[in-house]
Protein backbone atom coordinates (compact mmCIF):
# COMPACT_ATOMS: atom_id res chain seq x y z
CA UNK A 1 0.00 0.00 0.00
CA UNK A 2 1.78 3.67 -0.57
CA UNK A 3 1.86 6.01 1.96
CA UNK A 4 1.43 9.87 1.84
CA UNK A 5 3.84 11.58 4.10
CA UNK A 6 4.71 15.11 4.63
CA UNK A 7 7.81 18.13 5.41
CA UNK A 8 8.67 21.00 4.66
CA UNK A 9 11.80 23.29 5.52
CA UNK A 10 14.20 20.50 5.43
CA UNK A 11 17.02 23.13 4.12
CA UNK A 12 19.37 20.31 2.88
CA UNK A 13 22.88 22.13 2.45
CA UNK A 14 22.14 25.50 4.70
CA UNK A 15 24.73 25.53 7.37
CA UNK A 16 23.71 28.72 8.68
CA UNK A 17 20.00 27.03 9.67
CA UNK A 18 21.64 25.01 11.94
CA UNK A 19 22.47 28.05 14.01
CA UNK A 20 19.18 29.98 13.19
CA UNK A 21 17.08 27.14 14.55
CA UNK A 22 19.32 25.05 16.72
CA UNK A 23 19.22 22.06 14.94
CA UNK A 24 21.31 18.98 16.90
CA UNK A 25 23.75 18.96 14.27
CA UNK A 26 27.40 19.63 14.53
CA UNK A 27 27.47 20.40 10.49
CA UNK A 28 25.80 20.46 7.40
CA UNK A 29 26.97 16.55 6.25
CA UNK A 30 25.47 15.54 9.73
CA UNK A 31 22.53 17.24 9.29
CA UNK A 32 21.85 15.92 5.55
CA UNK A 33 22.32 12.41 6.20
CA UNK A 34 20.47 12.27 9.25
CA UNK A 35 17.59 13.57 7.50
CA UNK A 36 18.38 11.35 4.78
CA UNK A 37 18.60 8.51 7.11
CA UNK A 38 15.38 9.42 8.56
CA UNK A 39 13.52 10.08 5.37
CA UNK A 40 14.52 6.74 3.84
CA UNK A 41 13.46 4.81 7.25
CA UNK A 42 9.81 5.82 6.95
CA UNK A 43 9.15 6.53 3.32
CA UNK A 44 9.29 3.46 0.78
CA UNK A 45 10.05 3.56 -2.65
CA UNK A 46 6.76 4.17 -3.93
CA UNK A 47 5.51 6.25 -1.54
CA UNK A 48 4.20 9.78 -1.70
CA UNK A 49 6.48 12.53 -0.10
CA UNK A 50 5.01 16.48 0.09
CA UNK A 51 7.85 18.32 0.62
CA UNK A 52 5.93 21.99 1.21
CA UNK A 53 9.03 24.32 0.72
CA UNK A 54 12.43 25.18 1.54
CA UNK A 55 13.81 22.07 0.53
CA UNK A 56 17.68 23.05 0.48
CA UNK A 57 20.16 24.94 -1.19
CA UNK A 58 23.22 24.67 -3.20
CA UNK A 59 23.22 21.66 -5.63
CA UNK A 60 21.03 19.10 -4.59
CA UNK A 61 20.46 16.95 -7.18
CA UNK A 62 22.20 14.77 -5.26
CA UNK A 63 20.36 14.56 -2.30
CA UNK A 64 16.96 13.71 -3.96
CA UNK A 65 18.10 10.93 -5.85
CA UNK A 66 19.42 9.35 -2.26
CA UNK A 67 15.61 10.23 -0.85
CA UNK A 68 13.23 7.49 -1.08
CA UNK A 69 9.35 8.06 -2.93
CA UNK A 70 7.60 9.95 -5.59
CA UNK A 71 8.56 14.11 -4.41
CA UNK A 72 6.02 16.69 -4.92
CA UNK A 73 7.07 20.50 -3.98
CA UNK A 74 5.23 23.25 -3.35
CA UNK A 75 7.69 25.83 -3.88
CA UNK A 76 8.60 27.93 -0.59
CA UNK A 77 10.30 31.16 -0.61
CA UNK A 78 13.75 29.70 -0.93
CA UNK A 79 12.72 27.63 -3.50
CA UNK A 80 11.63 29.95 -5.91
CA UNK A 81 15.08 31.63 -6.52
CA UNK A 82 15.25 28.51 -8.45
CA UNK A 83 13.17 27.66 -11.45
CA UNK A 84 10.71 24.97 -11.51
CA UNK A 85 12.19 23.44 -14.17
CA UNK A 86 15.03 23.26 -12.18
CA UNK A 87 13.46 21.17 -9.59
CA UNK A 88 12.10 18.90 -12.15
CA UNK A 89 15.14 18.29 -13.51
CA UNK A 90 16.34 17.59 -9.95
CA UNK A 91 13.90 14.92 -9.24
CA UNK A 92 10.70 15.77 -8.15
CA UNK A 93 7.89 14.27 -9.74
CA UNK A 94 5.62 17.59 -9.26
CA UNK A 95 6.00 20.70 -8.52
CA UNK A 96 3.81 23.86 -7.65
CA UNK A 97 4.65 27.59 -7.12
CA UNK A 98 1.40 27.71 -5.50
CA UNK A 99 -0.59 25.75 -2.43
CA UNK A 100 -2.16 22.74 -3.63
CA UNK A 101 -5.45 21.17 -2.69
CA UNK A 102 -5.03 17.31 -1.44
CA UNK A 103 -7.64 15.54 0.19
CA UNK A 104 -9.99 18.52 1.24
CA UNK A 105 -6.34 19.77 3.03
CA UNK A 106 -4.62 22.61 1.56
CA UNK A 107 -0.82 22.37 0.84
CA UNK A 108 1.04 25.44 1.21
CA UNK A 109 4.44 26.65 2.45
CA UNK A 110 3.65 29.16 4.71
CA UNK A 111 0.48 28.99 6.71
CA UNK A 112 -2.64 30.52 4.89
CA UNK A 113 -5.52 32.88 6.70
CA UNK A 114 -9.32 31.59 6.88
CA UNK A 115 -9.92 29.14 4.72
CA UNK A 116 -12.89 25.96 5.25
CA UNK A 117 -9.52 23.33 4.37
CA UNK A 118 -7.63 22.26 6.90
CA UNK A 119 -3.63 23.82 6.59
CA UNK A 120 -0.87 21.83 6.51
CA UNK A 121 2.01 24.11 5.95
CA UNK A 122 5.71 24.87 7.01
CA UNK A 123 7.81 27.82 6.78
CA UNK A 124 7.67 28.54 10.59
CA UNK A 125 9.92 26.07 11.71
CA UNK A 126 10.23 25.90 15.58
CA UNK A 127 7.63 28.53 15.76
CA UNK A 128 4.95 26.99 14.29
CA UNK A 129 1.72 26.09 15.85
CA UNK A 130 -0.72 23.18 15.42
CA UNK A 131 -4.46 23.82 15.88
CA UNK A 132 -8.03 22.54 14.72
CA UNK A 133 -7.32 24.46 11.53
CA UNK A 134 -3.15 24.04 11.03
CA UNK A 135 -0.74 21.05 11.44
CA UNK A 136 2.97 22.61 10.91
CA UNK A 137 5.89 20.46 9.47
CA UNK A 138 8.53 21.95 9.60
CA UNK A 139 11.21 19.53 9.71
CA UNK A 140 12.50 21.04 13.90
CA UNK A 141 8.50 20.00 14.56
CA UNK A 142 8.21 16.46 13.56
CA UNK A 143 11.86 15.03 14.23
CA UNK A 144 13.84 16.12 11.01
CA UNK A 145 11.71 12.83 9.79
CA UNK A 146 8.43 12.96 7.00
CA UNK A 147 5.17 12.77 9.16
CA UNK A 148 2.80 10.12 7.67
CA UNK A 149 -0.41 11.37 6.34
CA UNK A 150 -2.69 9.11 9.56
CA UNK A 151 -0.82 10.94 12.16
CA UNK A 152 -2.05 13.99 11.00
CA UNK A 153 -5.47 12.52 10.34
CA UNK A 154 -5.52 11.67 13.90
CA UNK A 155 -4.45 14.91 15.50
CA UNK A 156 -7.35 16.69 13.14
CA UNK A 157 -9.83 13.83 14.00
CA UNK A 158 -9.08 15.12 17.94
CA UNK A 159 -10.93 18.07 17.46
CA UNK A 160 -13.79 17.07 15.95
CA UNK A 161 -17.05 16.24 17.99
Amino acid sequence: MIKVFFIADTHFNHKKIIEYENRPFQDIEEMNNKMIENWNSVVGRMDKVFMLGDFGFYDTSRLLDKLKGFKILVMGNHDRRKSVKHWFESGFTEVSKYPILYNNWLLSHEPVGTTIYKNIYGHLHSKGWNNEYRFCVSAEKINYTPINIEEIEKYFKEFEL
